[in-house]
């Protein structure tokens, strides 16, 4: 397969995480391998730069790219095994971390993955393939209260209830085997004026359903306590979301290591003793431009934020 990403935000990525050529760097979401190509270039000879990525697709992709150059080391796992990876190669502590978040285009584009709305292929939704939990469980095993709750948490989606309830019906019948027989569904589901406003009407299904089987949000989480403890004094992390549930857990995670006192305000002396063990380099998120959007549609929902461990 041709793995052709286009990366977004590019140069403002690894402009605003880059700060010593001779530094160690990670890329967590090799996917295209674009950030780490840029930043491979402005790396010096004793540079070091990690990628990870959980697809072997990606991992091929990016041997392919940045050729036997001995300054990288390619880790194929999840991100989620970042600080232990890091540490098994006395790789600790990091210059700086980047995130690109989200699926990349060719895991959209190629319909066998199933992570696509406007192509028909089996149920699938893993970016790992090794793991058990696939969408054809989720949404042929759960009951109707999970599938409801799925749908509006993970996706935002109001109809999320009516959705749910023409799955059961759906998979009485028989089993909802591709994304083609879920379209279908979804949009039997959602009434015809509302199909007819905003995006796909399976856009926010699919998405709440991939986030499940991939547990993105419980990753994310996990791994960014991870970052801070992997990170040198001055380094810093970079994270693009394309989402409000993952950005709100970007903004969030950075927000609490600022160490704002968290006690109630009645209490006349801090006890929580908390301490900033990072700074904001981005106050509000970087977004991208006008004319990246224009030539890159799916960069539109992206946001950008930066911090620097003390």
């Amino acid at each position: 397969m041709d793995f052709h990403h286009v990366t977004v935000m590019l140069a403002e990525t690894v402009d605003a995480v880059f700060t010593d050529p001779s530094g160690t760097y990670v890329d967590c979401t090799l996917g295209g391998a674009g950030h780490s190509r840029y930043l491979l270039g402005r790396l010096s000879q004793g540079g070091k730069l990690i990628g990870f990525d959980q697809d072997p697709v990606a991992i091929n992709h990016a041997e392919n790219i940045l050729g036997r150059d001995e300054r990288v080391i390619l880790v194929s796992k999840n991100f989620e095994h970042l600080e232990e990876s890091l540490s098994v190669r006395g790789l600790l502590p990091v210059t700086g971390v980047i995130f690109d978040l989200g699926v990349s285009s060719p895991q959209l584009d190629e319909a066998e993955r199933g992570f696509s709305y406007m192509q028909d292929a089996p149920l699938d939704m893993r970016m790992d393939q090794s793991r058990a939990l696939n969408a054809s469980v989720l949404v042929n095993d759960w009951t109707e209260a999970q599938l409801s709750d799925l749908i509006w948490r993970y996706g935002e989606e109001k109809w999320a209830k009516r959705i749910a309830q023409f799955i059961i019906q759906a998979r009485s019948k028989q089993k909802i085997e591709t994304t083609g027989d879920l379209v279908d569904v979804i949009k039997a589901a959602i009434p015809a004026a509302a199909r007819r406003e905003g995006p796909h009407p399976a856009k926010r299904t699919f998405q709440a359903l991939r986030i499940a089987v991939n547990d993105e949000l419980g990753v994310l989480e996990r791994t960014l306590d991870q970052v801070i403890r992997c990170l040198a004094p001055g380094g810093r992390v970079g994270v693009i979301t394309f989402h409000s549930l993952e950005d709100r857990i970007v903004k969030e995670k950075m927000q609490s290591w600022l160490g704002r006192c968290i006690c109630p305000p009645a209490l006349p002396v801090c006890m929580c003793h908390k301490k900033a063990i990072a700074k904001l380099v981005t106050k509000k998120p970087i977004l991208p431009t006008d004319s990246e959007i224009e030539n890159n549609p799916r960069a539109r929902s992206a946001k950008l934020r930066v911090a620097e461990k003390i």
